[in-house]
């Protein structure tokens, strides 16, 4: 069952709501900057853990300034749309509200700013700068998602230049060898190994926790090449970063 830390309270609080219901995820964006991206990507992610454990997700975005780029970044990031606040009318009678929003600086007064939605759980996502001069076209855009989610939401991130050289190093050795995992004979993936990827997600959401067991997986010993693709192509249903794309594309580099 997912839990995820409310940032009002410190406390780890189940995501799914108690009765079966809509579950609302809003997330407010200031800017399309990096730090807006990374707060809708991490709304999305929280999107997509709900969405696998069979929670019925209504998505709202609110707050932004340059609605148009942010939308057309998000895009090519992989990130899913979200309904403009103007657009979602009345709510629905969801069961579980969620907010996602970037993380607020420190007031110089030690007396926290004064927020109007008391109400929902607050997942609140730190800063993010991408170094100017890196690339942030199409084609670097799932490399720079990768780079997004390699850290824990709760650390500030700035990234650059070779950061995403590294992403996209991983990301076509991994796609290449899903796509020869594709050719072996099929198999399941490993309980130990669900298990361990679901406990990581439904840990406040911990992405970085869930590329770690797929690293671990890569070089495991006892696990068959079929059921590792099983494992990447599962995983890959929470991080979006298209690790089956190179399938039926020939031998890979």
């Amino acid at each position: 069952m997912l839990r995820i830390t409310d940032a009002r309270t410190g406390d780890p609080v189940t995501a799914t709501p108690a009765r079966r219901g809509l579950t609302r995820v809003e997330a407010r964006v200031e800017r399309p900057d990096a730090t807006g991206l990374r707060v809708l990507l991490t709304a999305d992610v929280l999107v997509r853990a709900l969405e696998i454990g069979g929670t019925p997700v209504w998505t709202v975005l609110t707050g932004t300034e340059g609605r148009a780029e942010l939308r057309a970044r998000a895009r090519a990031l992989g990130i899913r749309p979200f309904e403009d606040e103007r657009d979602s009318g009345p709510g629905l009678g969801e069961a579980q509200v969620l907010r996602v929003r970037a993380r607020p600086d420190e007031p110089a007064d030690g007396v926290p700013p004064v927020d109007g939605t008391a109400d929902g759980l607050r997942v609140e996502v730190a800063p993010a700068d991408i170094e100017s001069g890196v690339a942030q076209d199409d084609e670097s855009a799932t490399a720079l998602r990768l780079a997004l989610l390699a850290r824990p939401r709760s650390e500030e991130l700035r990234l650059d230049a070779a950061d995403l050289a590294d992403a996209e190093d991983q990301l076509k050795h991994w796609r290449g060898a899903v796509a020869t995992w594709a050719t072996r004979p099929s198999g399941p993936i490993p309980d130990p190994v669900r298990d361990q990827l679901r406990a990581a997600w439904e840990d406040d959401l911990d992405v970085p926790a869930v590329l770690g067991v797929l690293r671990k997986v890569e070089t495991s010993g006892t696990v068959p090449d079929g059921a590792r693709f099983e494992t990447y192509a599962y995983a890959d249903r929470l991080l979006g970063l298209e690790l089956t794309r190179d399938i039926g594309r020939g031998a890979p580099a």
